[in-house]
């Protein structure tokens, strides 16, 4: 066999191989542990580690008006982020890092709470963070990962975990079957449980490493109850790890 020739033929022999294992690790999604796996690998290696971005908030009242303010974010994945409330020179806001909330009124702790963000850990931390983690922490918050179903949702194929086809009641979160994006999460309301929390990450954006929904609505009982939209959304900017730092939330920003 001439050189080229044999060449062509290892080229066409390893295309088939690798399409072979394209096929093989999309059959190998049988359940959440494997979605949660198969999101990590996909974007280890370009996904952003900190963000940071302008939210505008609005509250949906039940008589139809709504009010809005604007909030600061920052995250450093995995697992910190900070919610500036109002005007950064307040003092208000939240602080989510190393599994505990923090809220914070004129600058002072006002609450603390142990806590795990889990719309942070499946829209941001998944692609950062070690699988074995992800799945834990998706285990703790109640999610079945023994159960998975694909359904067709907003024009796309999804795949569905934690629920049967046709529970919408049950704790589970949804992901983009082809992008492998989280894009929903229904659970009941941890305040009343005969009430159904339904979060959507809308309107996702490619950014120069990773993606981010530069919207999120949040449906109580199918009523929109809040909404976020985005703007000037900064990939990886560099932060000071004081940004993060509960006892210096007062006196360190990244917004100048």
């Amino acid at each position: 066999m001439k050189l080229a020739a044999k060449w062509r033929l290892v080229a066409i022999l390893g295309g088939i191989c690798a399409l072979c294992g394209v096929r093989s690790a999309a059959q190998e999604i049988r359940n959440g542990e494997d979605l949660l796996r198969a999101m990590h690998y996909r974007y280890q290696r370009n996904w952003y580690e900190t963000l940071t971005f302008t939210q505008k908030s609005i509250t949906h009242n039940p008589d139809g008006t709504s009010s809005s303010e604007i909030w600061h974010e920052a995250a450093l994945l995995p697992g910190k982020l900070r919610i500036d409330i109002g005007p950064v020179n307040n003092g208000n806001g939240l602080l989510v890092a190393d599994g505990t909330l923090t809220s914070f009124k004129d600058g002072k702790v006002s609450a603390t709470r142990p806590f795990v963000h889990m719309l942070l850990v499946l829209g941001f931390d998944v692609y950062k963070q070690d699988p074995k983690i992800t799945i834990e922490q998706a285990k703790t918050h109640g999610f079945d990962l023994t159960k998975l179903h694909e359904e067709n949702w907003d024009g796309q194929a999804v795949y569905v975990v934690g629920a049967d086809k046709g529970d919408l009641k049950s704790k589970q979160f949804w992901v983009q079957k082809n992008g492998l994006l989280f894009v929903r999460m229904i659970e009941p309301d941890r305040k009343d449980s005969t009430k159904t929390n339904d979060t959507r990450f809308v309107d996702y954006r490619q950014l120069p490493v990773g993606w981010v929904a530069a919207g999120v609505d949040f449906y109580v009982d199918g009523k929109l109850a809040f909404s976020e939209e985005y703007s000037d959304i900064q990939v990886n900017p560099k932060l000071d790890a004081a940004v993060f730092d509960g006892k210096q939330f007062a006196t360190q920003h990244w917004e100048k």
